[in-house]
């Protein structure tokens, strides 16, 4: 049986994080959605229905998590990159794709979101 590529997305994973350029977005925080994308080439749970043949759903949600609380980043840019790379080292993805936004950024004028998109393959020079 042939296997085909599957696309594993998360999205909207809601997390109170620390980042930001102001002291105030470091000390207080603020919700941060995150949203993620591993593209594995040959899905063997596609045709075995087993855990063990693709990305656990709950391991790459803490895998998530761990990365956007550990520490604190000034750009959501290098947060969604940090995150990038362990998807893509932890799991057999050929490219991983992260979406960092926080809703209802503290801009001068109102916008509902401001995000980043972050995309990294195996043959990506980091």
């Amino acid at each position: 049986m042939d296997i085909g590529a599957v696309r594993v997305e998360l999205r909207a994973i809601s997390i109170h994080t620390h980042h930001g350029v102001t002291e105030a977005e470091r000390e207080v925080g603020q919700r941060l959605e995150v949203g993620v994308a591993l593209d594995l080439a040959a899905c063997e749970a596609a045709a075995s229905d087993e855990l063990e043949g693709t990305a656990d759903y709950a391991e790459v949600c803490d895998l998530v998590v761990s990365a956007a609380t550990e520490r604190s980043y000034r750009t959501l840019e290098r947060l969604a990159q940090v995150i990038a790379e362990r998807l893509l080292s932890r799991f057999d993805a050929e490219r991983v794709v992260v979406r960092a936004a926080k809703p209802a950024p503290p801009l001068s004028q109102p916008v509902g979101e401001a995000a980043v998109e972050v995309s990294l393959g195996r043959g990506d020079s980091v």
